[in-house]
């Protein structure tokens, strides 16, 4: 569905509601644009943009198909940029993405989300409120649109974050719990979320860098700056990525010496035990001429000697920390 449809000029919005059609036809004025906004349009919802602003069919199936990684794509005259927008469900600990693929052209900008996006609100009440920035054209939408986007990602990052040192905590504490499932289900969270972000480096670079169409040459600094700021996060999620690879031998070594202990305490209890049922299993025999048989101290003295070794072997397990 189509969720806005405005035409700007000279940075400011012009009063009254517009169709695709009369949008397209105000956007031949002298610094003016259309800014459109769709909501996982079905194809027959889509095809009038498609055929208002000439959009290339390739262009058109990624943006109805959506599930692209994010890229810079030129077609004739326009340009496509993806995006992949990020939230974290702390208590699911899970990264939901969705997606944003913005069609840039000659006097307009189209703008398509799918599933869970970034506040598109807030980014055209705010470049409303700037409408210097806004008369730059079409670009400076894209741009603000890009920069919300990666800034979102941020909550994102401290989310993950966050858990990483909870699971930390739990693998070097005294608890003899074993998280390494929810290492392992963390570490695909930072991997889907790394594919969503690390690609987009590329796009930025050229952003910033290149003459493309359409691209007013005075945002194009303002590109680089979310471009570093992308380089940050990325770095972060890299690491991430590396921490949780080492958390999770850590674990594995911390299940293995737990392990190792649990085998000397049962060692050592079965030593203990080894004593008394050797020496029950000699007197359990049917020899009738045994020493002991038939003195009055043979039991307590047995008794006794048992008593001392179970005793001895203890301390000395316990001296060794094996109890």
């Amino acid at each position: 569905m189509i969720v806005d449809c405005a035409v700007y000029q000279e940075g400011k919005r012009l009063p009254g509601e517009f169709t695709p059609e009369a949008a397209f036809r105000l956007s031949r004025s002298e610094n003016a644009f259309v800014w459109i906004g769709l909501h996982e349009p079905s194809p027959e919802e889509f095809e009038v943009v498609r055929r208002e602003f000439d959009l290339h069919e390739l262009a058109v199936e990624d943006a109805i198909k959506a599930h692209q990684r994010p890229k810079l794509e030129r077609y004739d005259d326009s340009v496509l940029l993806v995006l992949k927008t990020a939230r974290y469900d702390d208590v699911a600990e899970a990264v939901e993405l969705g997606e944003i693929l913005l069609f840039l052209g000659p006097g307009f900008i189209a703008v398509v989300r799918h599933g869970q996006a970034s506040g598109l609100k807030e980014v055209r009440r705010d470049l409303e409120a700037r409408p210097e920035f806004l008369a730059l054209g079409a670009s400076a939408v894209l741009h603000a649109i890009v920069d919300r986007v990666v800034d979102d990602y941020e909550p994102v990052v401290q989310g993950v974050e966050q858990d990483i040192e909870e699971v930390e905590e739990e693998v070097f504490s005294s608890g003899r719990t074993n998280p390494a499932e929810r290492i392992h289900y963390l570490k695909r969270e930072v991997m889907e979320f790394r594919k969503a972000t690390a690609p987009l480096l590329t796009p930025l670079d050229q952003l910033a860098t290149q003459s493309l169409p359409h691209v007013n040459p005075d945002v194009r600094e303002y590109f680089r700056n979310v471009y570093d700021h992308l380089v940050r996060v990325s770095e972060r999620i890299d690491g991430f990525r590396d921490l949780l690879t080492s958390v999770l031998e850590a674990n594995l070594t911390q299940v293995s010496v737990r392990q190792n202990e649990d085998m000397r305490r049962i060692s050592a209890w079965v030593a203990i035990a080894a004593v008394p049922t050797m020496i029950a299993g000699i007197y359990g025999m049917n020899f009738e001429h045994m020493p002991e048989l038939k003195s009055t101290l043979g039991y307590p003295l047995v008794m006794g000697f048992m008593l001392f070794v179970c005793s001895a072997l203890y301390v000395f397990f316990r001296r060794r920390d094996w109890l």
